[in-house]
């Protein structure tokens, strides 16, 4: 009956269902201020010749990361991802998989999560990893959570965290965001003007919940004094340490310094950057945070007939349990993405992840070395880095940057935006991706701004 009735029919009656007589009473709710008034310039319709040009001239206005010299990071790493990683996630039984409810028909799925996870907990040196977390930013912010469910009874500043100074601000706005409905207070961590944490501020975070660094911090030093950290806040703190998981190829795993969480943003493993994801986070974890940390574990065990069986083993999301015991809302984890993590991790194996963060970090090291002979350019921290470090520019960096760009380099990325003070610089990235001429390319640029800003002053 509805499909015969003409369009303005179909409007009609589904207002009526709704309680309504017109669409001007449907969107009664949104100020007159802020709707929007006339029609969308939009084209007429079209045949589908016509909308795949028009998807091609779209397309074709993006600019691919590989096709010029790149040193933008912040987060997001172009790491070389081996082919068969892209072959081999496409599978149907892998693209097609969804969640596991069913465990005697996903066992391919359950047992590759089941590497992933035991892979993460090797990598970062933890004895618990769940299955994953939407991204980076998230699986901090659940950290910080389940550091108060644990430790807020024993505290002597209970519902209170304390967060790095450096943490970049997207990043800060989703833990404000988690914290904020379970009314925990977020406080601050000093750092010294080299950019390492300074330790002796750190004492007044002993007794909080929990703390929150980064190593590499998001500067790009590697900061020696994190060692120390679990020792001043002491055993009722859980000490949370944000990763870059390529770094751990070189870099000590946090489990071996008394971290109590590891969380950070998996893309650098498996996932190319494309347009800014897609991504999973990381998150592993000590015995005392596990019947209360976010998301879910897969669990290896024995079947009725003697063999070895995989299910899930622990879903503490409010869909799987009494919503008031639930310790999070995520609704799942990035299945997927965190396939092609643990295929990228066993692709390379020990040795070839630590390979791979050598060629991250001596990328770094020969950038450092050419920029700092570079006219106009001053390294801001003296320290060790992994695989981005940040230089002070003449004049402004974005001007210098949107410079570097219209002569084909992407220079890196103003510091300005996290951190609004800092209006001359630049944090450059390099991966195994970056070569020498790439740098010498940098370089060479940086140094025509520096004398084009000289003669203009």
């Amino acid at each position: 009956m509805v499909d015969q009735l003409p369009n303005r029919g179909r409007e009609t009656e589904m207002l009526s269902q709704m309680g309504f007589k017109s669409m001007e009473d449907l969107f009664a709710d949104i100020p007159a201020e802020v709707r929007f008034k006339g029609d969308l310039p939009l084209r007429g319709p079209q045949s589908e010749e016509e909308i795949l040009s028009d998807a091609r001239r779209l397309l074709g206005a993006n600019l691919a990361l590989g096709s010029r010299p790149s040193f933008l990071g912040a987060g997001l790493y172009r790491n070389y991802v081996p082919a068969s990683v892209f072959q081999l996630v496409t599978r149907g039984e892998f693209l097609t998989a969804y969640t596991p409810y069913q465990p005697e028909v996903s066992q391919g799925m359950l047992q590759a999560m089941w590497e992933f996870q035991t892979l993460i907990s090797e990598l970062v040196g933890l004895p618990i990893a769940n299955l994953s977390l939407y991204d980076g930013s998230t699986a901090a912010a659940e950290a910080l959570t389940c550091a108060v469910r644990v430790h807020n009874r024993k505290a002597s500043q209970p519902n209170t965290v304390y967060v790095s100074a450096l943490t970049p601000p997207d990043k800060r706005s989703v833990m404000e965001n988690y914290c904020q409905g379970a009314e925990i207070d977020i406080r601050t961590l000093e750092h010294n003007p080299d950019g390492t944490l300074n330790l002796e501020a750190l004492k007044e975070a002993a007794g909080s919940c929990g703390v929150y660094v980064e190593q590499p911090n998001p500067l790009g030093v590697l900061d020696e004094g994190l060692t120390a950290v679990k020792e001043i806040v002491g055993e009722h703190t859980a000490l949370i340490v944000g990763v870059q998981p390529v770094s751990l190829g070189v870099v000590e795993a946090p489990g071996h310094y008394g971290a109590d969480i590891v969380v950070g943003e998996g893309q650098p493993l498996g996932s190319p950057v494309t347009g800014g994801g897609p991504l999973y986070g990381i998150f592993a974890c000590t015995q005392p945070y596990l019947r209360l940390m976010p998301g879910r574990i897969v669990g290896r065990s024995i079947d009725v007939d003697g063999k070895e069986a995989y299910c899930l083993t622990l879903s503490t999301r409010e869909q799987h349990i009494r919503r008031h015991r639930a310790t999070s809302n995520i609704c799942t984890n990035e299945t997927l993405i965190a396939l092609m993590g643990a295929m990228h991790m066993a692709l390379l194996g020990p040795d070839g992840l630590r390979e791979l963060a050598q060629r991250n970090m001596q990328a770094c090291q020969r950038a450092k070395e050419i920029l700092s002979e570079t006219p106009g350019v001053r390294l801001v921290h003296p320290s060790a880095h992994f695989n981005e470090f940040a230089i002070q520019v003449t004049g402004n960096a974005e001007a210098c940057l949107a410079y570097l760009d219209a002569n084909g380099i992407t220079g890196g990325f103003n510091l300005a935006s996290w951190y609004p003070d800092l209006t001359d610089q630049i944090l450059v990235t390099t991966t195994d991706q970056t070569s020498l001429s790439d740098i010498e390319a940098l370089a060479a640029q940086l140094a025509l701004w520096t004398t084009h800003q000289e003669v203009s002053a």
